[in-house]
């Protein structure tokens, strides 16, 4: 299970304004490439999971994700998340070929997708749903590892901060306390990127 606190930021002026406040513990910056696929049936998002490729950079690493029942309250998001790295010329030939993710044998993600989830090579198999760009400001601050997003989609773009937490009620409160004390505008994310994605607009 991925728990996260997740604080979506009012617009880039508010996410300038805390990328420089949090310059000095700058670990990071990943440009990330976001691909999503579904069965062609629906199989997965009618089970309320999702599958994504992730690439870096541009071409390597690739990370492939399955992400299933999200849910997310408080600005708090949980979610139960499997990943395994895949090779990112494959990678771009199922995005290309969606297909292809339903004969290859040497990923147990997919092997359990195709077993659980009933996405099988007949038929289409998997479907390519497009995806979005995202800038990730990695930073260690306080013993917090937070992430900073720029999410570029074709409709517009979203700001938010991320941060993996065990203890997520307590490091909302710290990262809420920094935002506010410094004068940045947020509010509790209430969905998620892919969310946002599939609805093709903005949060309000």
């Amino acid at each position: 299970m991925e728990v996260e606190v997740k604080l979506r930021l009012s617009d880039a002026s508010a996410h300038q304004k805390l990328t420089d406040l949090l310059s000095p513990f700058h670990v990071q910056t990943l440009i990330q490439e976001n691909i999503f696929f579904d069965g062609s049936s629906a199989e997965l998002s009618s089970n309320r999971a999702i599958l994504r490729l992730r690439f870096y950079d541009g071409v390597s690493p690739c990370v492939l994700s399955l992400k299933a029942k999200p849910v997310i309250s408080d600005g708090v998001s949980r979610v139960q998340e499997l990943e395994e790295p895949f090779d990112p010329v494959l990678g771009r030939a199922c995005v290309a070929e969606p297909w292809r993710l339903s004969v290859v044998d040497s990923s147990a993600l997919l092997k359990r997708v195709r077993e659980e989830y009933g996405v099988r090579e007949e038929g289409l198999g998997f479907v390519c749903l497009g995806g979005f760009r995202n800038v990730r400001g990695l930073y260690e601050w306080k013993g917090l590892k937070i992430e900073v997003d720029e999410s570029n989609y074709d409709f517009g773009t979203c700001y938010e901060v991320e941060c993996e937490s065990s203890n997520p009620e307590r490091d909302k409160k710290i990262l809420e306390k920094l935002l506010e004390e410094n004068g940045i505008r947020f509010q509790y994310s209430e969905v998620s990127k892919f969310a946002i994605f599939r609805s093709g607009k903005l949060p309000e």
